[in-house]
Protein backbone atom coordinates (compact mmCIF):
# COMPACT_ATOMS: atom_id res chain seq x y z
CA UNK A 1 0.00 0.00 0.00
CA UNK A 2 1.34 3.46 -0.83
CA UNK A 3 2.55 5.50 2.20
CA UNK A 4 0.05 8.35 1.68
CA UNK A 5 -2.86 5.95 1.31
CA UNK A 6 -1.78 4.03 4.40
CA UNK A 7 -1.35 7.27 6.30
CA UNK A 8 -4.76 8.52 5.13
CA UNK A 9 -6.42 5.27 6.24
CA UNK A 10 -4.77 5.54 9.66
CA UNK A 11 -5.95 9.12 10.09
CA UNK A 12 -9.45 8.29 8.86
CA UNK A 13 -9.69 5.47 11.40
CA UNK A 14 -8.40 7.76 14.14
CA UNK A 15 -11.38 10.04 13.58
CA UNK A 16 -13.94 7.24 13.13
CA UNK A 17 -13.15 4.61 15.73
CA UNK A 18 -14.55 4.25 19.19
CA UNK A 19 -14.29 0.56 20.42
CA UNK A 20 -15.68 -2.98 20.02
CA UNK A 21 -15.71 -6.68 20.66
CA UNK A 22 -17.85 -9.60 19.53
CA UNK A 23 -17.43 -13.13 20.81
CA UNK A 24 -17.59 -16.22 18.63
CA UNK A 25 -19.94 -18.86 19.96
CA UNK A 26 -19.23 -22.60 19.95
CA UNK A 27 -21.81 -23.21 17.19
CA UNK A 28 -20.11 -20.66 14.88
CA UNK A 29 -17.84 -21.95 12.10
CA UNK A 30 -15.19 -19.74 10.54
CA UNK A 31 -15.57 -19.90 6.75
CA UNK A 32 -12.94 -17.37 5.72
CA UNK A 33 -10.83 -14.63 7.22
CA UNK A 34 -8.33 -12.00 6.09
CA UNK A 35 -6.28 -9.50 8.05
CA UNK A 36 -3.89 -6.65 7.32
CA UNK A 37 -1.65 -4.36 9.34
CA UNK A 38 -0.33 -0.92 8.42
CA UNK A 39 2.18 1.03 10.47
CA UNK A 40 3.00 4.72 10.06
CA UNK A 41 5.80 6.45 11.94
CA UNK A 42 5.73 10.24 11.81
CA UNK A 43 6.48 13.30 13.93
CA UNK A 44 4.52 16.27 15.24
CA UNK A 45 5.15 19.50 13.31
CA UNK A 46 2.63 21.78 15.08
CA UNK A 47 0.11 21.67 17.94
CA UNK A 48 -2.77 24.13 18.36
CA UNK A 49 -4.36 23.11 21.67
CA UNK A 50 -7.15 25.73 21.49
CA UNK A 51 -8.29 24.57 18.04
CA UNK A 52 -7.49 20.91 18.84
CA UNK A 53 -5.43 20.73 15.65
CA UNK A 54 -2.23 18.70 15.28
CA UNK A 55 -0.08 18.79 12.16
CA UNK A 56 2.16 15.80 11.47
CA UNK A 57 4.71 15.00 8.79
CA UNK A 58 3.27 13.16 5.82
CA UNK A 59 5.01 11.40 2.96
CA UNK A 60 7.36 13.41 0.71
CA UNK A 61 7.76 16.26 3.23
CA UNK A 62 4.04 17.05 3.19
CA UNK A 63 2.13 18.31 6.22
CA UNK A 64 -1.05 16.59 7.34
CA UNK A 65 -3.40 18.48 9.68
CA UNK A 66 -5.49 16.31 12.01
CA UNK A 67 -8.56 17.76 13.72
CA UNK A 68 -8.98 16.02 17.08
CA UNK A 69 -12.21 15.63 19.00
CA UNK A 70 -12.90 16.40 22.65
CA UNK A 71 -11.88 12.79 23.36
CA UNK A 72 -8.21 13.78 23.04
CA UNK A 73 -7.78 14.59 26.74
CA UNK A 74 -3.98 14.88 27.00
CA UNK A 75 -3.35 17.10 24.00
CA UNK A 76 -1.47 19.62 26.17
CA UNK A 77 1.28 16.99 26.65
CA UNK A 78 1.94 16.72 22.90
CA UNK A 79 4.95 18.77 21.72
CA UNK A 80 6.50 19.68 18.36
CA UNK A 81 9.07 17.03 17.49
CA UNK A 82 7.27 14.20 19.36
CA UNK A 83 7.40 10.88 17.53
CA UNK A 84 4.03 9.35 16.64
CA UNK A 85 3.46 5.69 15.80
CA UNK A 86 0.12 4.77 14.23
CA UNK A 87 -0.75 1.09 13.87
CA UNK A 88 -3.92 0.01 12.07
CA UNK A 89 -5.12 -3.61 12.03
CA UNK A 90 -8.08 -4.58 9.90
CA UNK A 91 -9.77 -7.94 9.58
CA UNK A 92 -12.80 -9.42 7.91
CA UNK A 93 -14.15 -12.80 8.99
CA UNK A 94 -16.98 -14.78 7.46
CA UNK A 95 -18.69 -16.98 10.03
CA UNK A 96 -21.53 -19.50 9.67
CA UNK A 97 -23.98 -19.70 12.57
CA UNK A 98 -25.08 -23.35 12.57
CA UNK A 99 -28.32 -22.66 14.45
CA UNK A 100 -31.40 -22.13 12.32
CA UNK A 101 -33.73 -19.19 12.79
CA UNK A 102 -31.50 -16.14 12.82
CA UNK A 103 -32.55 -12.95 11.09
CA UNK A 104 -30.65 -10.46 8.91
CA UNK A 105 -29.29 -7.49 10.80
CA UNK A 106 -26.39 -5.20 11.60
CA UNK A 107 -24.79 -4.71 15.00
CA UNK A 108 -21.97 -2.42 16.02
CA UNK A 109 -19.77 -2.10 19.08
CA UNK A 110 -16.92 0.31 19.77
CA UNK A 111 -14.61 1.55 22.53
CA UNK A 112 -11.55 3.65 23.38
CA UNK A 113 -8.61 3.28 25.77
CA UNK A 114 -6.67 6.46 26.54
CA UNK A 115 -3.37 7.45 28.13
CA UNK A 116 -3.04 6.89 31.87
CA UNK A 117 -1.46 8.89 34.73
CA UNK A 118 1.52 6.52 34.60
CA UNK A 119 1.89 7.23 30.86
CA UNK A 120 0.70 10.78 30.19
CA UNK A 121 1.92 10.82 26.57
CA UNK A 122 -1.02 11.44 24.24
CA UNK A 123 -2.21 8.40 22.37
CA UNK A 124 -4.52 5.53 22.95
CA UNK A 125 -6.29 2.61 21.38
CA UNK A 126 -9.62 2.39 19.65
CA UNK A 127 -11.50 -0.46 18.13
CA UNK A 128 -14.69 -0.90 16.18
CA UNK A 129 -16.49 -4.00 15.05
CA UNK A 130 -19.46 -4.26 12.72
CA UNK A 131 -21.31 -7.52 12.19
CA UNK A 132 -23.57 -7.87 9.14
CA UNK A 133 -25.83 -10.92 9.33
CA UNK A 134 -27.41 -12.44 6.20
CA UNK A 135 -29.88 -15.33 6.21
CA UNK A 136 -29.48 -18.37 3.92
CA UNK A 137 -32.68 -18.67 1.84
CA UNK A 138 -31.58 -21.18 -0.83
CA UNK A 139 -28.77 -23.69 -1.39
CA UNK A 140 -27.98 -25.11 -4.85
CA UNK A 141 -25.43 -27.92 -4.56
CA UNK A 142 -25.27 -28.50 -8.35
CA UNK A 143 -24.27 -24.93 -9.22
CA UNK A 144 -22.44 -24.33 -5.91
CA UNK A 145 -24.54 -21.27 -5.15
CA UNK A 146 -25.97 -19.99 -1.89
CA UNK A 147 -28.69 -17.32 -1.85
CA UNK A 148 -28.44 -14.87 1.04
CA UNK A 149 -30.90 -12.29 2.34
CA UNK A 150 -28.82 -9.36 3.68
CA UNK A 151 -30.27 -6.81 6.13
CA UNK A 152 -30.51 -4.09 3.49
CA UNK A 153 -32.61 -5.71 0.85
CA UNK A 154 -32.68 -7.92 -2.17
CA UNK A 155 -31.36 -11.42 -1.99
CA UNK A 156 -27.86 -12.03 -3.34
CA UNK A 157 -26.55 -15.19 -4.94
CA UNK A 158 -23.01 -16.15 -3.91
CA UNK A 159 -21.02 -18.56 -6.07
CA UNK A 160 -18.81 -20.83 -3.95
CA UNK A 161 -15.55 -21.31 -5.86
CA UNK A 162 -13.35 -23.02 -3.25
CA UNK A 163 -13.56 -26.84 -3.68
CA UNK A 164 -13.22 -27.43 0.08
CA UNK A 165 -16.11 -25.06 0.79
CA UNK A 166 -18.15 -26.65 -2.02
CA UNK A 167 -17.76 -30.00 -0.27
CA UNK A 168 -18.94 -28.48 3.03
CA UNK A 169 -22.04 -26.93 1.39
CA UNK A 170 -23.97 -30.18 1.92
CA UNK A 171 -23.98 -29.36 5.66
CA UNK A 172 -25.72 -26.00 5.14
CA UNK A 173 -29.40 -25.50 5.95
CA UNK A 174 -31.87 -22.88 4.84
CA UNK A 175 -32.47 -20.56 7.78
CA UNK A 176 -28.87 -20.53 9.02
CA UNK A 177 -27.10 -17.20 9.02
CA UNK A 178 -23.75 -16.00 7.71
CA UNK A 179 -22.00 -13.17 9.55
CA UNK A 180 -19.45 -10.85 7.97
CA UNK A 181 -17.48 -9.40 10.89
CA UNK A 182 -15.41 -6.29 10.11
CA UNK A 183 -12.90 -5.28 12.80
CA UNK A 184 -10.69 -2.18 12.88
CA UNK A 185 -8.08 -1.69 15.61
CA UNK A 186 -6.12 1.53 15.94
CA UNK A 187 -3.22 2.16 18.30
CA UNK A 188 -1.49 5.54 18.51
CA UNK A 189 1.59 5.96 20.69
CA UNK A 190 3.74 9.04 21.13
CA UNK A 191 7.07 9.73 22.78
CA UNK A 192 9.06 12.88 23.43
Amino acid sequence: MKPLRTFTHAIALASLLSAASFTVQAEDILINGIASENIVDTKVLAVDVDKRLVTVAGPDDSQVPIQLSENAKDLHNLKVGDQVNIKVNRSVATVLDTTVGGEPGVSKEAGVIRATKENPNPGGEAFRQVKVTSKITKIDLKTHEVTLLPPDGPQKVVKVEDPQLQERMKNLKVGQTVDMVFTDLLKITTKH
